[in-house]
């Protein structure tokens, strides 16, 4: 079962990870997507041991941000691949089949490569503009999701769509009347002031049991 809340960490100057984690988990967070840049594989994996070892404590979901083969060997619950990433079908052929695989999207050509692919899931977005990520595409704004999710049900999709980039706790009613099956949210939680508090209150506003 794909999560209706995916929290994504980043680097924070005054928590690890590993804290992130744990206080998302702490919130009610049930997927975490494990989103380390700029470190060398052993610390990838040390953090990434560390990771799952909470996640396996709160039965949370640990999933990897673009790295497939450290994916694969810490035994996560599955990998989220953006554009520049490895393929798709060759993640699932590395992974195998129980391996949860989710994709980047920007545009309804993108969601339709990636269902062709067979993902379990597609992060779309930036919502809005986002300091979270590099390199970010064109901001999709509120009439964008609306229509890409349109074409999504006239296009009989039914892959749960994740909307990403710049969300906030006032935007999810908003969001939630597109159609789209969930969030992707990390600033909003890692740099709130009581990150317990805010995850909790994204649960309550997406009505997860």
């Amino acid at each position: 079962m794909i999560s209706k809340l995916h929290y994504i960490t980043q680097e924070n100057p005054h928590f690890t990870h590993q804290q992130l984690i744990t206080l998302a988990c702490k919130g009610g967070a049930n997927w975490v997507q494990l989103r380390v840049k700029n470190k060398s594989y052993t610390e990838l994996l040390l953090i990434g041991i560390e990771a799952k070892a909470i996640c396996k404590k709160y039965k949370t979901r640990l999933i990897i941000n673009d790295n497939v083969t450290l994916a694969k060997e810490l035994e996560a619950d599955g990998v989220h691949l953006g554009k520049s990433d490895m393929c798709i079908t060759d993640a699932r052929k590395y992974l195998g089949s129980n391996f949860i695989i989710g994709g980047t999207a920007n545009t309804f050509q993108d969601i339709l490569q990636l269902t062709s692919m067979g993902v379990n899931y597609i992060g779309l977005g930036p919502y809005r503009f986002t300091k979270t990520k590099e390199n970010l595409s064109p901001v999709i704004g509120l009439d964008g999701l609306n229509l890409l999710i349109k074409q999504c049900k006239l296009g009989n999709i039914s892959t749960p769509i994740i909307a990403i980039g710049g969300i906030h706790l006032e935007d999810i009613q908003v969001l939630l009347k597109t159609g789209i099956y969930g969030v992707a949210i990390a600033s909003a939680i890692n740099e709130a002031e009581d990150k317990v508090q805010v995850v909790q209150e994204f649960v309550s506003a997406l009505k997860i049991d």
